[in-house]
């Protein structure tokens, strides 16, 4: 069934009438984030080893990208609720697995059907946002789903001291919140969009509109997945009591909600790129810092810091990749970005979890130092050759949920199919006449 009520006038009206998907939504998260903490801090109790505990958070990230190419499909079959239901009944199943056979490749199968779940998860909510707002409502509505998805992620984090992680409650709990996460969607009425086709661009060729924008979401793409996949692990590793090691990431994500809407609001009004590189650059700062950094207390206001900087970017670099596209091309572009960030995430556990093997705790900050030093030297590079537009140009800025929930992801079917999507042209001096290419 579609949406056949008239558009919302307010966000807070938009909101309302899709409280029932918001309220699940968040029980989604709450489950989410308790179980990516739970799965890191019980890999290091079984001693699973960092590079195999690497290689089992990945695989939630290749079940991400499968999920959302997929789930679109059904959308258009059989709609919204049916898939949202069936997807939140396997992903309730998938937890309990964990905790029957505690094996690193069963858990590494488990997280990518996960993944997998998730994924199709984050396109019915999505579209189902996108669709339900027009334009003038969708970022202020888009708001709200930002701070509710931060909010359950942070929850979650903050539940891992319900319980000792070597049992089977917290596996319990997890599979309830996401069980419970159907209940307002299946006992409400709340209208569903209709799905479109929406034309399709290859990151090639968004690489030569945005070279910024591109690379930017694939090296925070590897940040984040390093940061959910094995922030936990670290913390572990560190020396951190359970509820330490949850204080820890829950100060993560409340810094990255913190300071989303300040630096958004700053890159709207000076040149987007030159805010890039400063965040990037005080993340960078940060890790380094972080090595010599002892402590539950320092650690924790660590990760607030470093999530302030490290969760913000992908925001940043959404809208610096729609400065310099049409309205018409803004939908293709995001699908071909949550790629770009997909295909990051994936690389962010294993390398994580390679440098902790070689290098122990500090292989985690490391990481995260190296991948925003890079960062900073592709934006200089790109505030040289290929400066941004002024600020009355710029496209006005969304908060997006690093790392969980990404907007676009209802059309990262599209944007895979096409062939040439994987090619990723890193041609330094990307020619400035293809900003104006025709379409496809």
């Amino acid at each position: 069934m579609t949406a056949t009520a008239q558009p919302p006038a307010t966000a807070v009206s938009a909101a309302w009438s899709l409280w029932a998907l918001l309220l699940g939504v968040g029980l989604l998260m709450l489950g989410n984030g308790l179980q990516g903490s739970l799965l890191g801090v019980r890999a290091a109790e079984e001693a699973f080893g960092n590079t195999v505990t690497g290689v089992v958070m990945s695989a939630y990230f290749v079940g991400f990208l499968a999920g959302s190419t997929l789930a679109p499909r059904k959308l258009r079959d059989v709609g919204h609720v049916r898939v949202f239901a069936a997807l939140a009944s396997v992903t309730s199943v998938a937890i309990l697995v964990h905790a029957l056979f505690v094996d690193p490749w069963v858990w590494a199968a488990m997280r990518a059907l996960t993944g997998f779940t998730y994924a199709g998860l984050y396109v019915v909510t999505e579209s189902w946002l996108n669709g339900h707002a027009g334009n003038h409502l969708r970022g202020r509505l888009l708001a709200f789903y930002m701070v509710i998805t931060y909010l359950g992620m942070g929850g979650g984090q903050l539940m891992l001291n319900l319980a000792d992680p070597n049992g089977i409650i917290l596996f319990l709990v997890v599979s309830i919140l996401v069980s419970l996460a159907l209940v307002p969607i299946l006992l409400s009425y709340t209208p569903q969009p209709d799905t479109g086709q929406p034309e399709s661009m290859s990151l090639r060729r968004l690489y030569r509109l945005s070279p910024l924008g591109t690379m930017g979401c694939l090296l925070t793409g590897i940040a984040n997945g390093s940061v959910f996949g094995m922030g936990a692990v670290f913390a572990n590793a560190r020396g951190l009591a359970f509820d330490q090691v949850a204080a820890f990431m829950g100060a993560f994500i409340l810094g990255g909600a913190l300071l989303q809407w300040p630096l958004g609001k700053l890159s709207d009004k000076t040149d987007r790129q030159l805010v890039i590189m400063i965040v990037a650059g005080l993340a960078t700062a940060l890790a380094l810092l972080g090595l010599f950094v002892d402590g539950a207390g320092q650690l924790t206001l660590l990760g607030v810091l470093l999530g302030g900087t490290t969760l913000t970017l992908y925001s940043l670099f959404l809208a610096c990749a729609n400065d310099v596209l049409s309205p018409s091309q803004t939908v293709a572009a995001s699908s071909s970005l949550v790629l770009a960030l997909g295909i990051g995430a994936i690389l962010g556990p294993l390398s994580t979890g390679l440098l902790m093997e070689w290098l122990g705790p500090a292989g985690f900050l490391w990481d995260l130092a190296l991948i925003h030093a890079a960062i900073v030297a592709f934006g200089g590079y790109c505030l040289v050759r290929h400066p941004a537009t002024v600020a009355d140009d710029q496209g006005r800025y969304v908060a997006v949920p690093a790392g969980t929930a990404t907007l676009g992801a209802t059309w990262v079917e599209e944007a895979a199919s096409e062939p040439t999507q994987l090619e990723l042209d890193f041609d330094p001096a990307p020619d400035a006449a293809a900003e104006a290419e025709p379409q496809d």
